[in-house]
C-alpha cells in the first residue's frame, strides 16, 4: 500500500469520478485506475462498484475515514517539515548547567527572543550528564555543559568549545583556609566538602582529582544549587570547590572567601610524599562546551542561538578576569 494509492482513492471520493480525480491529482485517468486496482489487490477486496459512477462499496465506506486521517496526517507532517526548514519551529529547548543559566545565558536568551519572537524558548537547568542524556534522547535541541568526552562521542554530535575556567575554593571568611592567598592541595584535602550531587560533571571532576592524589574526598554534603553551596559554606565548617563562573555572587558576599588553588608544590616536609609526586599538574580546570546534532544545526533558529552563544559566552569582561586569575 502506497500513499499515492490512498490519495487517488480520496480524490475519487471527493470529485465523484475517476476522470475528475485524475485532473485533481495531475495524472492520467489510466494511472488512477491502476492505482485503485493495485490498492484493491493489496487489500483483497473491491472499494468501488464498477458502474458509470464512482460509488463506494461497503469496504470502501469503511476504509474512507481511515484514509482521510492518514492523508491529513501526511499533510500535517509535510507542512511541519517545510516550516522546520524555513525556521518556523514552534519551540527551541535548551539544557544548560546552573552557572550558565544564572549569569552568562540571560543576555543571549533576551537577544534570541527579540530575533525570533514566534519561537517559544524553553531553558532547563541541569547537571552536565543529565543535559547530555536528554539531548541524545531528543528532548532538547542543544546542551551547554561541562565537557565529557565519554558522553559527547558520536558522528552526529557537533561540539563547540566555549571556554576553560579554573576551579576555585569557596570558604567562610572565618575558615582557616581563608588565611591563604593560594591554597595548597596538602591543606585542601584535610577539610570536609560540600559537593554536587551524583550526575553532575563537577562531582566527577573533583572525585577524579582526589583519586589521582590518592587522597580521600570528605564529601560531607551533596547539594545541587549555587544558593545552597553559599548557604552551607557560610556556616563555617565546610568548603566547596566550584568553577569560576559559579562564584559571581559569592565574590560580593563579605561572609565568604574565594581562593585559588596553589600552582606550586610545597616542600616535601610539609606534604605527604605520595601527593607530592602526584602534583606535577596541580591546577584544576573545567571545559564548558555547547553540543547539538548535525541535523539540528541546519535549522535557522538553532543556528542563530548557536551563533549568539559563540559570540557572547563568556562575556568579554569575564574572559579578561579569568585570564588574570
Amino acid at each position: 500500500m502506497r500513499l499515492e494509492q490512498l490519495q487517488a482513492f480520496l480524490a475519487i471520493v471527493e470529485t465523484g469520478s475517476f476522470q475528475s480525480a485524475a485532473r485533481q491529482c495531475g495524472i492520467t485517468q489510466s494511472t488512477v485506475s491502476r492505482q485503485i486496482q493495485s490498492l484493491e489487490a493489496d487489500l483483497g477486496i473491491e472499494l468501488f462498484h464498477r458502474s458509470s459512477q464512482a460509488k463506494l462499496t461497503l469496504a470502501g465506506e469503511r476504509l474512507l475515514p481511515r484514509v482521510k486521517k492518514i492523508c491529513q496526517e501526511w499533510q500535517n507532517a509535510t507542512q511541519e517539515l517545510t516550516e522546520l526548514k524555513e525556521g518556523k519551529q514552534p519551540e527551541l529547548c535548551v539544557a544548560a548547567i546552573h552557572s550558565l543559566c544564572a549569569y552568562y545565558l540571560p543576555p543571549v536568551l533576551q537577544q534570541f527572543c527579540h530575533d525570533f519572537p514566534e519561537v517559544q524558548l524553553r531553558v532547563t537547568s541541569l547537571g552536565s550528564d543529565r543535559a547530555l542524556k536528554v539531548l541524545k534522547d531528543g528532548l532538547v535541541d542543544l546542551a551547554i555543559v561541562m565537557n565529557n568526552r565519554f558522553l559527547t562521542t558520536g558522528k552526529e554530535m557537533v561540539i563547540q568549545v566555549l571556554y576553560d575556567e579554573p576551579i576555585e575554593v569557596l570558604t567562610a571568611i572565618t575558615h582557616p583556609l581563608a588565611a591563604y592567598e593560594s591554597i595548597p592541595w596538602s591543606e585542601l584535602i584535610r577539610y570536609p566538602q560540600v559537593v554536587f550531587k551524583d550526575g553532575y560533571g563537577m562531582q566527577r571532576l573533583i572525585q577524579d582529582k582526589f583519586d589521582s592524589l590518592e587522597a580521600r574526598l570528605q564529601a560531607a554534603l551533596e547539594v545541587n544549587t549555587l544558593d545552597a553551596f553559599r548557604g552551607v559554606v557560610r556556616q563555617g565548617e565546610f568548603i566547596a570547590l566550584l568553577p569560576h563562573s559559579a562564584l559571581v555572587e559569592a565574590r560580593n558576599d563579605p561572609t565568604l572567601a574565594i581562593r585559588p588553588i596553589s600552582n606550586s608544590i610545597l616542600e616535601s616536609g610539609n606534604i605527604n610524599p605520595v601527593i607530592t609526586n602526584k602534583l606535577e599538574h596541580p591546577t584544576l580546570t573545567r571545559q564548558v562546551v555547547m553540543v547539538t546534532t548535525e541535523d539540528r544545526l541546519k535549522i535557522p533558529p538553532i543556528q542563530k542561538f548557536w551563533q549568539l552563544v559563540c559570540e557572547n559566552i563568556p562575556p568579554q569582561s569575564d574572559a579578561v578576569l579569568r585570564r588574570a586569575s
